[in-house]
């Protein structure tokens, strides 16, 4: 598995921006937008690789895994 399937991405309409915004939480504070929801996509994708290029050419370790049940479960629980 690649690491960059173990960060939700997240495209979602902003009424705000009038445009799709896609982002990662917990592994880049940006994101891309733009008018098609399947292009946003494939740029977030390509974000989150860059992200984690970005933090390895650092020699920084990466953030904790935001996909997967067991992180939704984490995060239901922190009420």
């Amino acid at each position: 598995m690649k690491d960059s399937a173990k960060y939700a991405k997240i495209v979602e309409w902003s009424e705000e921006d009038q445009c799709y915004v896609g982002s990662a939480p917990g592994l880049v504070l940006g994101g891309c937008h733009g008018d098609d929801e399947q292009v946003v996509f494939r740029e977030l994708c390509q974000v989150v690789e860059e992200a984690i290029e970005l933090y390895r050419n650092d020699g920084k370790a990466l953030p904790l895994p935001t996909s997967g049940r067991d992180f939704a479960t984490k995060m239901q629980n922190v009420a």
